[in-house]
C-alpha cells in the first residue's frame, strides 16, 4: 500500500472516529422517534376506541323498558371511564350524562359535583362551556341564581352566545331584574337567525313586555 493510500485510510479512520458514532446514534434516534411515534399513535387510537366503547355502553343504559337509565350500571360505567380515561373528552361527556341522570333523580348536589370537575379542567372549550351552562342551571334549581350568574360572566364563544345569554335572562328573571333580563334575551335573539329566534325565546320576550304593560 502506497503512502498516499495509507494517508487516505488514516484520514477515513479519523473521520469515522469523529463522525461515525454520532451518525449511527442519530440514525438510531431517528428510528426510535419514528417507531415511538407510530406506537404512540396506535396507543392513542386504542385508548380512544376503548373510551368510545364504554361511552356507548353508558348511553345504552337508557335502553330499558321504562326509558330510565339503570343507576347502578351508569355508576359502574362512568367510574370505569374516569379511572381508565380520566380527563379525556369521552370521560367528561360521560360525566355530563351522569349529571343529567342525577338531575332527573333530583340529586342536584351530585350533578353539581360532576359538572364542577369539568368546569375546573375541561378537555376542550366546548365541553367547558356546556358544563358551565348546565352548572348554572343546577345552581338556579338550588335557588343560587346569583352564584349562577357569576359563573356566566365573561365572553362566550359565538357558537354558545345565544344559549348563554338566554340562560342569563332566565336567571335575571328569577332574581326579579327584568330590565337586565330583557337585555340578555335581546342579545340572545341577535345571536340567532330570524327563524331560530322565533319560539321559546320570543315567548320570554313577549312575557316580559306584558309585564311592563
Amino acid at each position: 500500500m502506497s503512502s498516499t493510500e495509507d494517508e487516505q485510510l488514516a484520514d477515513l479512520k479519523d473521520w469515522w472516529t469523529r463522525n461515525g458514532k454520532p451518525l449511527v446514534t442519530g440514525g438510531l434516534l431517528a428510528l426510535v422517534i419514528v417507531f415511538g411515534w407510530q406506537a404512540w399513535q396506535k396507543y392513542q387510537s386504542n385508548q380512544s376506541q376503548g373510551a368510545s366503547i364504554l361511552y356507548q355502553q353508558l348511553l345504552e343504559t337508557t335502553l330499558t323498558p321504562s326509558g330510565k337509565p339503570d343507576a347502578a350500571r351508569v355508576s359502574d360505567l362512568a367510574g370505569k371511564l374516569n379511572s381508565e380515561f380520566g380527563g379525556s373528552a369521552y370521560a367528561q361527556y360521560g360525566s355530563l350524562f351522569v349529571a343529567k341522570v342525577a338531575v332527573d333523580s333530583g340529586k342536584l348536589d351530585d350533578a353539581a359535583s360532576e359538572l364542577k370537575a369539568i368546569v375546573a379542567k375541561p378537555a376542550n372549550p366546548a365541553l367547558g362551556e356546556i358544563a358551565r351552562q348546565r352548572m348554572a342551571q343546577v345552581l338556579a334549581a338550588q335557588d343560587k341564581a346569583d352564584e349562577a350568574l357569576k359563573l356566566l360572566e365573561g365572553d362566550a364563544d359565538t357558537a354558545f352566545l345565544a344559549t348563554r345569554e338566554e340562560l342569563k335572562g332566565d336567571l335575571l328573571v328569577q332574581l326579579g331584574r327584568t330590565d337586565e333580563a330583557n337585555a340578555a334575551y335581546q342579545k340572545a335573539k341577535a345571536a340567532l337567525s330570524d327563524e331560530a329566534a322565533v319560539g321559546g325565546l320570543q315567548i320570554k320576550l313577549d312575557d316580559l313586555a306584558k309585564g311592563d304593560a
